[in-house]
């Protein structure tokens, strides 16, 4: 990467020290001159009608100033899920509504002086429900008798819903049959993965507030503004031009912050008052009234020729949306759209996907989106295979894989929704990534061996991954870059940091492109008043489209300062100019203006104008990053402990622009990915309540569950990339689960179809496997 001067350094974070040192003020560090605060009455049932609802005692509570129910607020039916317009999930969610779907669901609101207040008058609310039979599991849902869950009238987009579907997905590639009845070796396996959360630190939050101009403004921890913007205007029935959203510093979201929960009755009580108000979820919300990933049961058929060509494959997915439809349908096509091509040369393919409304947890967006439970199948799958046709999993895989240069029809096929999208491969090192992987982990030094220590057996495994950057042709961002009179430039995009180092990405990227030290860009995002629109951060999509649209900014005002360098140097032709080092230098005649002064001659000397330019950026292609992930796990046949030792992920992400975000952003994902494997999941009571809603009972892995992880970054260049970058964030959550499942495998022989792979499970497979009887 010599040739660029901050692109490929491992530049720091515009926001480290101020991270470092506390100073960032995040959504609920700021307390409002006569703030009101929220606190909301959850369902103790599944599925139950209000049928009456008495507020009048609450109402009296002194210092109570507002009550909310069904019966007092706008009765707008939308989606909370934060997507491009129109979207795609379907319309089945009111404020409040008088039926309740899953425990945890809202009841009733009341706004109070204090959370003490607010939390005593909840109390004095009076209920009386009406029960209801629930769907307290996936494969209920389809059968003939289950109850409805969704028979409001103004229910508009969900696929199904008096046979609780919600989304339905049928693609066939070829004759599936026909190719099953020429494979010589066939398979069929089922995997499910369970329910999880996203588990931010910082839970939902929002405060709103009423401008000097009657205007609502909210202030929301969220990776959506402008979507946040569009459907708190459609809960309240005002023009978005009514409504501001400012993103502060966000203490975590992984996808759970892509959802409008908190905001529309914030803003709500706002409009009714006159006040500032404030609502923030509780840890238990954060767990149960949020949203969680979408629970999975994926059945996965193969065939193969005795070569060990794939030569069929069927994948049909039952996902489970809980009592709403939010993100429904995309995060099924995600599953086949993002997993399928990497097998491309299979020539017949079935995807069949069922998304139902069960009476639990609401599922929604959460890092991989769908492609993490889709992995977590065919990935097993595949290594099972491998040993169907007797090749190693590496000979099977690398036999198998897309390649540069070819295609899929999947792509087209499932364009997350949107059908006409066809993409070839332009930057692959899926080989080069898997023979660094075996290298660094040791494979064929381990592989087989089952390296036993008394009870504890060795065992590796491995999956190779793919995932997307951005959604193709509805993703868009946009960008305005601004020159001041000391040379530095404002950049003004609606990008959304996560933490992710996205405002520093942009900073680099501003800086590569106009010759300046990215020190001297000054990173401004995410206020729908002041910055341009942005989809938000999700799918990928933070450099190749807000990165996009910041470059595309860049080469435009670029233009624009050559132009006064030309008029200022008396230069005939703009092309004999370079811009570097703050400097825009003549190459025919040796002479320089700083961009000080391109600036002031701009503002106060000749031809007065701004140095001022927007670009914006939506990508035909989204170029799929590649990764090939490599563990070791030490299985305790005695307890069923499984321990993962070292964990090698091995990523393609075209163009490294900066080479630690990126590795700590690997890191964060493979620890992500091992709770999704070992340790996270909600257990339900027999009513449907979740009963671990809390960080005491519910278990993610601290870091000294961590394993050695070790990152490798192989760079390709990608045409369709942000100085020939793709994506890194989601794709190395896909791996884990199937890599650690097939390393116990390796180790002592087991398969286990159902995550995560707690004690328990590795107990009763290994007793299964030695033919003892089990409970």
């Amino acid at each position: 990467m010599s040739k660029y001067k901050y692109i490929g350094r491992n530049i720091e974070k515009v926001d480290a020290l101020s991270l470092a040192t506390g100073q960032p003020v995040f959504t609920d560090d700021v307390s409002l001159p006569d703030m009101l605060y929220i606190k909301i009455l959850r369902s103790p049932y599944a599925h139950a009608l209000i049928e009456e609802i008495d507020t009048s005692e609450a109402e009296r509570v002194p210092g109570v100033k507002l009550v909310l129910t069904y019966k007092n607020t706008p009765r707008n039916i939308h989606t909370t899920a934060g997507q491009g317009w129109p979207e795609p999930s379907p319309y089945d969610t009111f404020m409040f509504d008088y039926k309740v779907r899953f425990v945890g669901d809202k009841v009733a609101a009341v706004a109070a002086e204090s959370e003490e207040i607010a939390q005593k008058a909840l109390k004095l609310i009076k209920v009386r429900y009406r029960k209801l039979q629930a769907v307290l599991a996936a494969v209920d849902a389809l059968k003939e008798d289950a109850p409805v869950i969704h028979e409001e009238p103004e229910i508009k987009g969900a696929y199904n819903p008096s046979k609780n579907l919600a989304a339905h997905i049928d693609v066939k590639i070829g004759d599936v049959q026909k190719g099953f009845e020429e494979s010589d070796v066939v398979m069929e396996r089922t995997y499910e993965t369970q329910y999880v959360q996203q588990t931010p630190i910082e839970p939902h939050v929002a405060i709103s507030y009423l401008d000097e101009y009657g205007r609502i403004v909210i202030r929301t921890s969220t990776q959506v503004p402008f979507h946040v913007r569009r459907i708190v205007a459609m809960m309240l029935g005002i023009p978005v031009s009514k409504v501001r959203v400012i993103k502060p510093r966000i203490g975590g979201g992984f996808g759970t912050k892509q959802e409008i929960v908190v905001e529309g009755i914030c803003a709500f009580v706002t409009l009714k008052t006159g006040r500032p108000a404030r609502l923030l979820y509780t840890r238990e919300e954060e767990f149960v009234s949020s949203t969680t990933r979408h629970p999975m049961k994926i059945t996965m058929k193969l065939g193969a020729k005795k070569d060990g060509a794939l030569h069929a494959i069927s994948m049909y997915v039952l996902s489970n949306t809980g009592a709403y439809g939010s993100h429904a349908l995309t995060v099924a096509s995600n599953a086949g759209s993002k997993s399928l091509p990497l097998y491309n040369r299979a020539p017949h393919v079935e995807f069949v996907a069922d998304v139902v409304y069960t009476n639990l947890p609401v599922s929604g967006a959460f890092r991989g989106y769908g492609a993490p439970q889709a992995y977590a199948a065919v990935e097993q799958a595949i290594d099972e295979m491998s040993y169907e046709v007797g090749l190693s999993p590496v000979e099977f895989r690398k036999k198998n894989h897309i390649v540069t240069g070819e295609t899929s029809p999947i792509f087209r096929a499932l364009g997350e929704g949107r059908e006409g999208v066809t993409q070839y491969i332009r930057s692959c090192a899926l080989d080069e990534l898997i023979e660094k992987g075996m290298k660094e982990i040791g494979w064929d030094a381990k592989f087989g061996k089952h390296i036993r220590n008394k009870s504890k057996v060795r065992g590796v495994g491995m999956a190779i991954l793919m995932q997307g950057s951005s959604i193709p042709l509805i993703d868009m961002g946009a960008a305005t870059l601004k020159l001041n009179e000391d040379g530095s430039f404002n950049l003004l995009y609606g990008g959304t940091d996560l933490g992710t180092g996205l405002d520093t990405i942009s900073a680099q990227i501003v800086a590569e492109t106009l010759g300046v030290k990215p020190e001297q860009v000054i990173v401004y995002a995410s206020d729908t008043d002041l910055t341009p629109f942005d989809v938000g951060a999700y799918a990928s999509s933070g450099t190749i489209i807000s990165g996009g649209a910041v470059l595309n900014a860049a080469l435009k005002i670029k233009e624009q300062i050559l132009e006064v360098a030309r008029e200022m140097l008396e230069e005939l032709d703009a092309g004999s100019l370079v811009l570097e080092d703050g400097c825009v230098k003549s190459l025919a005649t040796g002479r320089s203006v700083t961009l000080s002064e391109i600036a002031h001659h701009s503002l106060y000397v000749s031809n007065l104008h701004q140095i001022i330019a927007s670009g914006s950026m939506v990508s035909p292609y989204s170029p799929p990053p590649f990764a090939a992930h490599f563990a070791e796990v030490e299985v305790d046949e005695d307890t069923g402990v499984v321990t993962p030792v070292k964990y090698v992920a091995a990523l393609d992400c075209g163009t490294a622009i900066n080479p630690i975000l990126i590795k700590g952003q690997i890191m964060g994902a493979v620890a992500q990915g091992i709770g999704f494997a070992l340790t996270e999941e909600f257990i339900f009571d027999d009513t449907g309540r979740v009963v671990n809603a809390g960080f005491m009972n519910y278990k993610i892995p601290s870091v000294r569950d961590m394993p050695e992880i070790v990152p490798i970054i192989v760079e390709t260049y990608e045409p369709a990339g942000v100085y020939g970058s793709k994506a890194v964030a989601e794709i190395n959550m896909n791996g884990p689960l199937p890599t650690i499942a097939n390393a116990i495998y390796d180790a002592v022989g087991i398969r286990i179809q159902k995550s995560p792979f707690t004690p328990e499970k590795v107990l009763k497979a290994l007793r299964a496997k030695a033919g003892k009887v089990t409970k």
